[in-house]
Order: structure tokens, then C-alpha cells, then sequence
């Protein structure tokens, strides 16, 4: 078997790092893990934008309408339009494919270095919203034959929302189309199952958005670097998801906390909101007029910090660079809005995700109990039954009913 080689040099870093993968020249090497990378994804192009938010206006996780079925898509036509304007500033699409499956090939070459035992590993991408969906993604594992499968969300923060909607995105391929077979441990093919739902404390994470804030402060003058405001920027959630009692808020707290810990609390800083869509109350206070009111305040130095995105996308390069930073910046008269650069490919970051899936691989742990619980104040039957399913798929439930015996013998 040949091995491919790929080198990457840090900035941060005196020496180069390799990644080796186990793949074959002509790709004919059968994985036998394979890495789910599940994300929300974006259009590539501008002739998959109307599917993208007919499929984001559909899920009653995100987002609640009445009649949905006719409104959703209703609302989807009317915004397409617009939305491929904004696309066609950024290049003509989405570039979170092309991100996502770079940091995916480069997580599983530094992983056969990692795990051997569970090479070759290789990441397929699972979009919720668009192109490649899950669905699609499950199907070509399959017919990959893939030994042992990691869901693993690239949202570090956890939210019924996100993770939450692409592990109920998965239960229900396998509830649709195959109702009788439950994956994992159970099931007749011998495909075994774990999950990383989550990851907002990571050390590499954390070490990823210091080194990148330290960058981007050096472009501010010196005489007001200290003073300049670090917005940590996340995606928004309505209001009532948090009631039920969401973790999204509390871990991207720990995540921010952790950040300015690394950066020995250098300058002032804010967790705000971002991408509210429709008229309810969403989490607050918003990115926009958080930047008018500070520089109203006189503080005309801000940064941006997209702190629960690990690629670049439309909520980076347009929302926060374009409309915020550049078109708001110029309207209130900020002297310089900057911006905190997303993980991407950075090498601490790719340490980052491949010391996550070969630690779990390692633990041999299939799932954390958090995963699996409801949110207190959740009433979704869908939710359980996905709870559930997950449970039975990862052994978790098994594993606990052994354990049962045990005592009671």
C-alpha cells in the first residue's frame, strides 16, 4: 500500500507537519472508519441556493412557522433571490465544502498515523441543508463498506438546533428506509457506531482562536491595541429553544471563558449573537447593534470573533466582513472593525480534530450520556425516540442493561 504524503507549515511553528494517509494511489483502499463531518453547509453555486433554504426553512428544529409545509417554502422563493446576490460577493457559493472536506482529509491522514488500528479512516461530509446532505453521505458509507462509523458534529457547541437536528437527520434515514434495522451493535451487518456531539472546552480549539486573536490584533495601531473590544460572534438561536433548556448558551460561554483565559485576559470582551431570522425573540444581544452601541460609547475599535465556526462561510465572509465590519463599520463611523480568521486549515486546528476522534477512538467510549438526555423542558416526541435510537445504535443501552445484570446478580 502507498502512502500519500501532505506537509503543512504553521506560522506558529518552526517546523513542518505531516500528515500520511493509508489510501491507495488509484482510491480503491477499502476504509474501515469512517468520519461522518456533520455541518449545516452552504450552496455552492447559485443553482443550489433555492434547495438549500427550502430544505433550512423545512426543519422544525431551526426554525417554527405555521403550516410550514407551505410557508416554508413560500419564504424560501422570495429570499433566493437576494441571497444569490450576497453569494455573488463572495465568490459565486459556499466555500464550506471545499473547507470541510480539506480539514476531513487532513484529520484522517494524521489519524492512520494516530489509530493504525482502525486505519484507513476516511471523512465523508454531511450537510443538513445542502449538498452533499446526510442522506447522501450515509448512502456512499455504506457502499463503501465502512467498518465502524464516528458522527462527529463540527458545531463545537452543542444545540438541539444543530447537532441536535443532523443526529435526528440520521435516526430518521435509517427509521425511513430501513425500519426493521437498527445500526450498530444490533444490527445485522455488523457496522458498529459512536458519536462526538460536542467539543466546546477543547484545549487545541481553545489554543486555535488565541493564536488567531493575537494575529489579528497586531493589525490594530499599537496605541489602542489593548483597548479593542473582542465581540465573540456566535450563531443565534430562538429564544424558546433556550426555555427548553438548550446547552448552547452555557457552552459557548465555557468555550469564550476558555479563550480569554488563554489570552491572560488582554482585552475587554463580549459574547454576542448573530443571524437571527424572523420575528421571534432569538438570543441577545445581537452582533449589529452591539457595534453601533459600542462605538456610540466612543469604542471605535472592535474585533470579530466567528467563535462557533470552524470554517469560513456566508456568516463570515459576508455577514461579519461585509455587512458588519465594512458597510455598519463605515456607518457608525468605527476607526477599524477587524476580524478573528476561522479555524480552516490551520495546523493546530487539524491537531485539533484529530487528537478529538483518536482520543474517542481510543476511549472506546461510543457515546456520553449527555448526549442521549432530553432538554427538562422538551415535549417533542421526535426528540426522545431519536434519544433513543441513538442509545440502541451505540451499544449505550445494551451496555447499561448489562451492567443491570451484573448488580442484580
Amino acid at each position: 500500500m502507498n502512502s500519500l504524503r501532505r506537509v503543512l507549515v504553521s506560522p506558529s511553528l518552526n517546523t513542518p507537519i505531516r500528515f500520511t494517509s493509508t489510501a491507495s494511489n488509484d482510491g480503491t483502499t477499502k476504509p474501515k472508519t469512517g468520519i461522518l463531518m456533520l455541518n449545516m453547509g452552504g450552496p455552492r453555486n447559485s443553482g443550489e441556493v433555492k434547495e438549500f433554504l427550502t430544505n433550512l426553512f423545512a426543519d422544525r428544529d431551526i426554525i417554527r412557522l405555521p403550516v410550514q409545509d407551505k410557508l416554508g417554502p413560500w419564504i424560501a422563493k422570495r429570499r433566493t433571490p437576494s441571497i444569490i446576490e450576497k453569494y455573488n460577493e463572495i465568490g459565486g457559493g459556499s466555500p464550506i465544502f471545499d473547507w470541510t472536506t480539506k480539514q476531513g482529509n487532513l484529520m484522517c491522514a494524521r489519524l492512520d498515523e494516530l489509530c493504525p488500528e482502525s486505519a484507513p479512516h476516511k471523512a465523508y461530509v454531511g450537510f443538513r441543508y445542502a449538498r452533499p446532505l446526510t442522506e447522501t453521505a450515509l448512502e456512499e458509507m455504506e457502499n463503501d463498506g465502512v467498518e465502524h462509523v464516528v458522527a462527529f458534529s463540527q458545531y463545537p457547541q452543542y444545540s438541539c438546533t444543530t447537532s441536535g437536528s443532523s443526529m435526528k437527520a440520521i435516526y430518521r434515514y435509517y427509521e425511513q428506509n430501513y425500519p426493521l434495522k437498527t445500526p450498530g451493535p444490533r444490527g445485522p451487518d455488523g457496522v458498529t457506531w459512536s458519536v462526538i456531539d460536542r467539543w466546546p472546552t477543547h484545549p487545541l480549539l481553545i489554543k486555535t482562536f488565541a493564536q488567531n486573536i493575537l494575529r489579528e490584533l497586531e493589525n490594530f495601531p499599537e496605541n489602542v491595541r489593548s483597548k479593542v473590544v473582542l465581540l465573540f460572534s456566535a450563531h443565534s438561536v430562538p429564544q424558546y429553544v433556550m426555555n427548553r433548556g438548550d446547552p448552547y448558551p452555557s457552552e459557548m460561554g465555557a468555550t469564550v471563558q476558555l479563550v480569554m483565559q488563554e489570552l491572560g485576559w488582554c482585552n475587554p470582551y463580549r459574547l454576542v449573537w448573530q443571524s437571527k431570522v424572523g420575528p421571534l425573540p432569538w438570543l441577545e444581544p445581537g452582533t449589529e447593534p452591539t457595534i453601533k452601541a459600542m462605538v456610540k460609547k466612543g469604542q471605535k475599535n472592535l474585533m470579530l470573533i466567528p467563535i462557533a465556526f470552524v470554517n469560513d462561510h456566508i456568516e463570515t465572509l459576508h455577514e461579519l466582513d461585509i455587512e458588519y465590519a465594512q458597510d455598519i463599520g463605515k456607518e457608525v463611523g468605527a476607526e477599524r472593525i477587524g476580524r478573528c480568521a476561522a479555524p480552516n486549515c490551520d495546523p493546530t486546528f487539524i491537531e485539533c480534530l484529530a487528537d478529538i476522534v483518536s482520543t474517542h477512538l481510543k476511549s472506546g467510549e461510543t457515546v456520553k450520556p449527555q448526549m442521549l438526555m432530553t432538554c427538562p423542558m422538551c415535549t417533542e416526541e421526535s426528540c426522545k425516540d431519536a434519544k433513543m435510537w441513538w442509545a440502541k445504535a451505540t451499544g449505550y443501552l445494551d451496555q447499561q442493561q448489562k451492567a443491570a445484570k451484573a448488580v442484580s446478580s
